[in-house]
């Protein structure tokens, strides 16, 4: 993968490439949003208490999957896999984007904890971890993974001050904070039971653990090659080789010609 070049995509796909989603977008769009106005015109008719709880679900889900996005989009930037369609600064971009994104909903989603009236929650049961009356300890799997993510996504605007190498070992602490979040949802989520939900807990725990599995292997192949490479000579041996007196062997078996067994025989006239 280190020979990867960016080659971005084919222009003539352009039309293609940006169409066919924004139709899926539209017609998804379409069937699901009258829908999801109708139920929430109804709760509010039937119990204007029970708004807070479906907001907090949806910023619930839209926190979860910012997150699996994130944590997916790079461990595709560290296997490279995305080098040939995209520039790294661009993804590298996307990848932080996608995380403190996640953190401002997630954190979204406990301000809406103390709004809602059918599971009361206090301010210190939604920022200290194992006093919630619900679920408390999927719920504080959910707190710690929050504050994990908080110092992950603060890490990326300080990585010049703290250096490469503790950066990247912060950066590992995002596993924690996806299975944590993974946790936190089945746990303490009122649509665990729904197929829909499973589903979208399966294909983003599938591809998070297919992908960190697949950085492994590329990251031990890399060390068996790179110590396999032949080290290449110094300055000081390629000069020791070139300067070797006539008649001596090189390398290949041969022998670095005298300029006197080159030099021509001078011709000879007899005079009469």
């Amino acid at each position: 993968m280190a020979g990867v070049k960016y080659r971005g995509f084919d222009e003539r796909t352009e039309l293609v490439r940006w169409g066919l989603p924004a139709v899926a977008f539209g017609i998804v769009l379409g069937g699901t949003l009258p829908g999801a106005i109708d139920g929430v015109i109804t709760a509010w008719q039937l119990n204007p208490a029970s708004l807070p709880w479906l907001f907090e679900r949806l910023f619930a889900w839209m926190a979860y999957l910012a997150m699996a996005g994130s944590v997916i989009y790079g461990l595709m930037l560290s296997t490279k896999l995305l080098d040939a369609i995209a520039h790294r600064p661009v993804s590298f971009a996307l990848h932080q984007d996608l995380a403190a994104v996640g953190v401002g909903l997630a954190g979204i989603h406990g301000m809406l904890l103390g709004l809602d009236t059918s599971v009361p929650f206090s301010l210190g049961q939604i920022l200290v971890p194992g006093l919630a009356p619900h679920a408390p300890l999927a719920v504080a799997a959910g707190q710690v993974a929050l504050y994990i993510a908080i110092v992950v996504v603060g890490s990326f605007y300080v990585r010049r001050v703290i250096g490469q190498r503790a950066w990247r070992a912060l950066h590992y602490l995002t596993f924690l904070v996806f299975l944590g979040a993974t946790v936190h949802g089945i746990g303490a989520g009122t649509d665990t039971g729904s197929a829909w939900a499973q589903w979208i807990y399966l294909g983003a725990g599938t591809m998070a653990w297919f992908l960190l599995v697949y950085r492994i292997g590329v990251s031990i192949a890399e060390r068996r090659s790179s110590g396999r490479r032949v080290p290449e000579r110094s300055a000081l041996e390629r000069r020791a080789v070139t300067t070797r007196p006539a008649g001596d062997r090189v390398p290949d078996g041969g022998r670095i010609p005298d300029e006197r067994a080159t030099r021509p025989i001078p011709r000879v006239v007899a005079r009469s």
